[in-house]
């Protein structure tokens, strides 16, 4: 993956370009060579990074220009989806991965902007590649990055996945105001560090990492509006304390503790308890705009669902991923009931019982009017469709009276 390795694709934007006149050197018309180089730059940033690199062959005063592009993003798609299906995938990432770092390291060793506005690694890397990893976190910081991603693709076995480092000073940033990470391990103690070195951190994305345990996202002076673990596990308890956080994506009910969240507006949450779903919500009911949960086979119920009203409510998910139907319909009644300017449902389910018997309770449960929603979705398997299911479905086609679009 050689910096000017020539990758052919029939619509880029470079060969776009190139056919209408743009780049072709000694030509009376070539308009781009006459631009500043901060033009020429910016216009660059906006290719795929192999293709700025190859624009260095047009003329010595192109040569160069690339290496200074604020952008750097190391994405291999087309490698990654080779990867994912190839039978053996192993070998294959152990074929391309040292190529792949080849790539990287050839690139921020010949790179002289001295500030980047977003770093991006997109490939299947593990702990083997620390060194090297660490080694491009460090250059990144150094180069007062904005937008930092590792995204190593959680196809790669998690005991092998690469560790954040715990404390480094190079993950003091004034800079930095979003750091995504995926299939990367993550101690509370790393984020909690971050989150107090990085003053500027607006966005904090971390996935598949399985060494929480006991995390705070606390600060009266974050400036944190987006936070996103899900598919992050071992959690024992999170709080957070965040007052400028707007969108709250997280793995857990139980242990959840939210405080001080006042422009919380979008919630998302994996629940295994109503009664631990009820109290994640206590705080928040008043302001919630969006709300996405995910009810799993062991979740326990209670008889009584009083979530509150939440009269902001505007779009509602639910998917629903256990047994039994009782609970599924008493669930969305209380939620729908709760909501009353409810404008869009989206219902997942994936297991239903192939029979069941008919209960008015719960076919009354379903049905009150509804004066606002306007979109309903359902995804489910349609093969298995029981008389349950229709039932919840009429109930809300029939009471919503001002449905556009199911």
């Amino acid at each position: 993956m050689d910096a000017n390795r020539v990758v052919t694709h029939s619509n880029s934007q470079l060969e776009m370009c190139d056919k209408a006149g743009y780049l072709r050197v000694g030509n009376d018309d070539n308009r781009l060579s006459k631009l500043p180089d901060d033009i020429l730059v910016d216009i660059m940033s906006r290719l795929l990074l192999e293709e700025s690199a190859r624009t260095s062959v047009l003329s010595s005063r192109w040569k160069h220009l690339w290496k200074y592009i604020p952008f750097l993003k190391f994405d291999a798609d087309n490698v990654v989806y080779k990867i994912m299906d190839h039978h053996s995938a192993d070998e294959l990432i152990e074929i391309e991965a040292p190529k792949y770092v080849e790539w990287v390291n050839s690139v921020i060793q010949s790179h002289k902007s001295p500030t980047l506005k977003q770093f991006k690694i997109h490939f299947h890397l593990d702990r083997k590649h620390t060194d090297a990893i660490t080694r491009w976190i460090e250059f990144a910081f150094s180069r007062q990055v904005e937008r930092l991603e590792l995204n190593h693709e959680s196809f790669v076995n998690p005991k092998r996945y690469y560790r954040f480092p715990r404390f480094h000073s190079f993950a003091t940033s004034n800079s930095l105001k979003a750091l995504s990470l995926k299939s990367v391990h993550v101690r509370d103690a790393a984020v909690e560090f971050i989150l107090r070195n990085c003053p500027r951190l607006e966005e904090l994305f971390v996935r598949y990492s399985h060494n929480f345990s006991n995390l705070e996202v606390c600060g009266s002076s974050l400036k944190l509006k987006r936070l996103d673990l899900r598919y992050s596990f071992d959690f024992e308890s999170l709080k957070v304390c965040a007052p400028c956080l707007t969108s709250l994506k997280v793995p857990i009910t139980e242990g959840l503790l939210l405080e001080n969240v006042p422009m919380l507006v979008e919630l998302s949450l994996t629940c295994h308890s109503i009664k631990g779903l009820i109290s994640a919500l206590a705080c928040c009911f008043f302001q919630l705009e969006v709300l996405s949960v995910s009810f799993f086979d062991k979740t326990t119920e209670t008889s009584e669902l009083d979530f509150g009203e939440m009269p902001k409510l505007k779009k509602l998910s639910v998917e629903y991923r256990k047994r039994g139907y009782e609970g599924l319909t008493r669930l969305i009644a209380a939620l729908i009931r709760a909501s009353p300017h409810l404008e869009e449902f989206g219902l997942t389910y994936n297991w239903l019982p192939a029979t069941t018997k008919k209960d008015r309770q719960l076919e009354d449960a379903i049905r009150f009017p509804h004066h606002h929603l306007k979109v309903f979705e359902l995804s489910c398997d349609y093969s298995r469709i029981t008389n349950v299911m229709v039932d919840i479905v009429g109930g809300i086609l029939k009471n919503c009276v001002v449905l556009e679009k199911s």
